[in-house]
């Protein structure tokens, strides 16, 4: 092993009372967040029992050479133990008087319970008797060794830790009481031999051949062979299914590690004048200003997470007979950790005999409502400044505070997960059309519109819905991204969800559960979860101290906010949440509804009477429209997006209007209406594309049909006209969409002004409408300076971009196989979700290209990952002026905005 690299350092004090720290709180990447703090608080005077710490980079070498010890490694630990025997005067395993250690797991960010510990580490049948002698405490030294197997066996071994609860249940009713601490120290005598019965009946002897004696497996004895074990099982915890699963949904890299911290044992069972507990220097649930938590008495640390025994309010602690002068002692810790950190902490403690010890402490996990008073509370009180507060709340806990929620006191079963797709919840009767959808709401009566996937013709049913669930697609699928857009929660991709929409029923793979049309549903587009029947709800409380950190965000940062809104709904809720402006108005959701049939028209006639009078109507229309979200936004820009979906989109659905044909044939329909129906589905046909996400549409639908991009700009101009004529002060700007050549935004613009010319001579106004493009193909940003020569602004479509970057099709990559990229961590981040480094190196060429040939330009991003704290940050480097998100993601944004401004 080279010199050079060090695995274990110690912590806390000799044997004549100095401190031998190795470490500090700096130290997180190396002693992991458990280890550092340890130091720290050694370090600060704290009492803490003396331990060592071995490396999170062991723990990953270990891992990554196939649970193979480093060189040299063990005996380093070897050392250490020998060093904290001797600081400890007493031996592990020692007959006559022997030292117990814990075993902990500690990353360097903070994952609670996810990984592994062991308590009371050292126990065999001979180190027992010593404990008993030196303690003059029978009950305690058995009940520490019965704690002792049964962690170990569970934690180390894998056994199933309801075959030891079972066997205390057991026992206590045999004895007819109802708490473990009502059992005898003889009780707790004879479980130890049924759990090293037990031990022996369940550990294949074969696989631990130094745990077997003639052909079955025996409770390991050797303190040496306890630690070592104990270590690797903390290590293989890292790996541990809930471990990663956290490490995926929190972005922790799963090349951190864990550290392992062995430490003296100190015992809050030894007695009434004994106890354990867990705090938080503030209401982690609100943010008061409190002492929170819980403690036992005449307990380990495991007793109050488990949940086994009910707890005692921490404020109760220093007026607990024996405990008074450690509960103080305790409440003046809580006041300098608080100080020294300068956070909210988490802390555990442990009172031995009156004595307090302290085993850990960091920064307490805490609710969006707790984050963002605890940070303005410290910023009054002096304790961190405003900038520090704007770090400490987390741009994705404001969630929370904008949507409703499962009751977190309501009792449900879990019937199927899929993506988080759209955060909030929702309970309604199901439905699996948008037209049923459009009448259950119509009847007064929520609902929950179910679909394999939702298309642009879904959008009135998902409006009137509660919610959205679908068993196909990802984050930025059809449902997800409009679902977003409207703050309405969803949950896509459920794979195990079997919808036949004909049938109207649900057949849920894996149970016999079959779901039908007016049954109750609970979705949670939060968490992912599917639940049968309906769930309370609740709608978090919006306070003040959400407004003062966003005044405090818009202070500090330099990225604008604006939002994606397609209806003058949407826009004044993005303007209620402190968008500067719309970035994204999508036109095409205003050819829906009774509006799809003029569009039909148009596309499926080649009558060009007929479609001037679709045209002429659907302007007048879109005047409408536009009216509506300029008024919503008056003095902030509004970006509209001409039309840029497929034109077959705005058809029928050609699998319904062949099974449609088939029935109308099967009941005899007559041969000219059948006929007819052919006819129009021969005409839809002419219209499907192979691969219509790079065929007709964007600027090539404004190429092939003019009239449309003409009706689109002069309804803009003619709303703006009509506004500026009511003395408002409309701001509207066109962006021409999937331009790839300069010669087509060259076209299209003069095409546009002059008809904005026209509007301005038949209104007698003056308009000023930059006009722009959405860079959302990769040749677009390469040859971004030629495109700037005629565009005013550019706004990057990050979800096509990276499409056609990565060549994923994102509605279909996110349910095949991007799952598995992830899994095998081929891909640290769904690049849907979290914007792909060579998405935004095309961002970063486009914006220093685009400015370089017109210094003017302004340059914004309109994807989904406009909304995404992480690609906020990377945005924040690589050249936009602003971002724009959903309605509802709009506060995540201005504060991800503020701490990218910070770093």
């Amino acid at each position: 092993m080279a010199e050079e690299v060090k695995r274990v350092f110690a912590f806390g004090k000799d044997a004549n009372g100095n401190n031998v720290t190795e470490g500090n709180t700096s130290m997180k990447a190396v002693l992991g967040g458990k280890g550092a703090n340890l130091a720290e608080m050694a370090n600060i005077g704290l009492p803490v029992p003396p331990g060592f710490t071995i490396s999170c980079q062991t723990c990953m070498e270990y891992a990554n050479a196939g649970n193979v010890w480093p060189e040299g490694v063990l005996d380093v630990i070897h050392e250490y133990r020998s060093d904290l025997e001797a600081r400890a005067g007493k031996k592990i395993g020692d007959a006559q008087d022997p030292l117990l250690v814990s075993v902990r797991s500690g990353a360097p960010i903070s994952m609670p319970g996810m990984m592994d510990t062991v308590l009371n580490l050292g126990l065999n049948d001979e180190s027992i008797n010593g404990l008993i002698v030196q303690t003059e405490n029978p009950r305690f030294a058995w009940d520490s060794y019965r704690r002792f197997i049964q962690m170990f066996s569970n934690v180390v071994m894998g056994l199933d830790g309801d075959l030891f609860e079972n066997a205390i249940s057991m026992k206590k009713n045999l004895r007819g009481v109802r708490s473990d601490t009502d059992l005898t120290a003889d009780d707790l005598q004879e479980l130890v031999e049924e759990f090293k019965r037990i031990f022996a009946e369940n550990v294949d002897a074969a696989a631990y051949p130094d745990l077997a004696h003639n052909g079955v497996a025996t409770f390991p004895q050797d303190p040496t062979v306890q630690l070592k074990l104990a270590i690797e099982a903390v290590f293989g915890s890292w790996k541990n299914p809930r471990a990663v699963l956290y490490r995926q949904k929190n972005k922790i890299d799963d090349n951190m590690g864990t550290a392992v911290n062995v430490q003296c044992m100190v015992f809050g069972n030894k007695g009434d004048t004994s106890a354990t507990g867990v705090a938080f220097t503030r209401n982690a649930a609100t943010g008061e200003k409190e002492f929170y938590g819980d403690y036992l008495v005449n307990a380990q640390g495991e007793d109050v997470v488990a949940g086994i025994r009910n707890t005692s309010p921490i404020a109760e602690l220093k007026h607990t007979p024996g405990l008074e002068e450690a509960g103080r002692e305790l409440e003046e810790v809580f006041v300098l950790l608080e100080q020294h950190f300068r956070d909210m902490m988490d802390i555990e403690f442990t009172i031995e005999q009156g004595k307090l010890f302290m085993l850990q402490t960091r920064v307490g996990k805490r609710t969006a409502a707790a984050a963002l008073r605890i940070a303005i509370d410290m910023e009054k009180e002096g304790l961190i400044t405003k900038e520090e507060a704007l770090k400490r709340v987390e741009p994705e806990q404001l969630d929370q505070l904008l949507h409703p929620q499962f009751d977190k006191n309501a009792s449900y079963d879990v019937l199927a997960r899929g993506l988080n797709a759209s955060p909030g919840a929702a309970v309604g009767e199901i439905v699996f059309s948008s037209a049923d959808a459009v009448a259950v709401s119509e009847a007064g009566r929520k609902c929950v519109l179910v679909r394999w996937e939702t298309n642009p013709d879904d959008l009135a049913g998902m409006i009137a819905a509660e919610g959205i669930l679908t068993s196909h697609g990802g984050k930025t699928s059809h449902a997800a991204v409009i679902a977003r857009g409207m703050g309405a929660p969803c949950v896509c991709g459920v794979d195990a969800l079997k919808i036949d929409a004909e049938k109207k029923e649900i057949t849920v793979a894996g149970s016999d559960v079959v779901l039908h049309e007016g049954d109750m549903i609970s979705i949670d587009g939060t968490t992912g979860t599917v639940v049968s029947g309906a769930v309370e709800l609740v709608m978090p409380e919006l306070t003040g101290d959400l407004d003062t950190i966003l005044e405090w965000a818009d202070e500090v940062r330099v990225l604008g906010v604006r939002a994606n809104a397609d209806n003058p709904e949407d826009a004044q809720l993005s303007r209620d949440f402190g968008a500067e402006g719309i970035g994204l108005c999508r036109t095409e959701h205003m050819f829906l509804g009774d509006r799809k049939q003029l569009i039909q028209q148009f596309i499926l006639n080649d009558d060009e009477d007929i479609r001037t009078e679709c045209v002429h109507k659907l302007g007048e229309l879109q005047t409408g429209d536009f009216l509506g979200m300029f008024r919503a936004m008056d003095g902030l820009p509004v970006i509209v997006r001409l039309l840029d979906p497929p034109l077959h989109e705005f058809l029928e659905n050609p699998r319904a209007l062949d099974v449609e044909i088939a029935h109308m044939e099967e009941q005899g329909a007559s041969a000219e209406s059948v006929a007819e129906k052919r006819a129009l589905m021969a005409q839809i046909d002419s219209w499907a594309e192979a691969n219509p996400m790079l065929g007709l549409r964007g600027c090539r639908l404004s190429i092939l049909f003019p009239q449309l991009p003409d009706m689109q700009v002069r309804a803009i101009a003619t709303a703006a006209a009509a506004l500026k004529k009511e003395g408002l002060d409309p701001h509207p700007e066109i962006m021409i969409p999937l331009v790839s050549f300069e010669s087509e935004i060259e076209s299209l613009r003069a095409k546009a002004e002059a008809v904005i010319a026209e509007v301005e001579a038949e209104q007698g106004v003056q308009l000023e409408i930059p006009i722009g493009t959405m860079i959302e193909l990769p040749r677009a940003a390469l040859i971004a300076d030629q495109i700037a020569r005629h565009a005013d602004f550019f706004s990057f479509g990050t979800n096509d971009l990276t499409q056609t970057t990565l060549g994923f099709s994102r509605d279909d990559a996110e349910a095949k196989f991007l799952p598995r990229y992830l899994e095998e961590h081929l891909l640290k981040r769904n690049p849907f979700a979290t914007i792909d480094d060579g998405v935004a190196e095309l961002v970063r060429m486009g914006c220093e290209k685009g400015c370089s040939a017109n210094p003017k330009l302004a340059c914004g991003v309109c994807g989904e990952h406009g909304g995404d704290p992480e690609s906020i940050m990377k945005f924040a480097q690589v050249g936009p002026d602003y971002v724009s998100c959903s309605p509802y993601r709009v506060p995540i944004a201005r504060l991800a905005a503020a701490q990218a401004a910070l770093v």
